[in-house]
């Protein structure tokens, strides 16, 4: 199992794929699969069956994973794409953005 450099939480720009270009919130993360639910990205149609939840059933848009590797943080500074480093402040380890170098929250 790797270590993601992603976050629930996170903003994130996708940069491969039918959505490239587009930013959104990171729902969920699942680092078994290297995969990401964002929020708004790659959605699909899915046929459910009418039941409680659903009385009419029918078809419903919702979200897919999508292959960490397809996404970046986005720079808190600018909205722009960046990989992300790691250093120590007050003896605590944070995340930051490489392009402008501000830490992300």
């Amino acid at each position: 199992m790797n270590k993601l450099k992603i976050k629930k939480g996170d903003n994130v720009v996708v940069i491969a794929g039918n959505d490239k270009g587009k930013t959104g919130k990171v729902l969920s993360v699942s680092p078994a699969d290297d995969r990401v639910i964002v929020e708004g990205i790659n959605m699909v149609s899915k046929h459910t069956k009418p039941n409680s939840k659903q009385p009419q059933g029918g078809i419903i848009k919702q979200e897919a994973g999508i292959h960490i590797s397809n996404l970046q943080i986005a720079d808190p500074a600018t909205g722009k794409a960046s990989r992300v480093g790691f250093k120590t402040v007050d003896g605590k380890k944070v995340r930051f953005a490489k392009k402008s170098g501000e830490e992300i929250k």
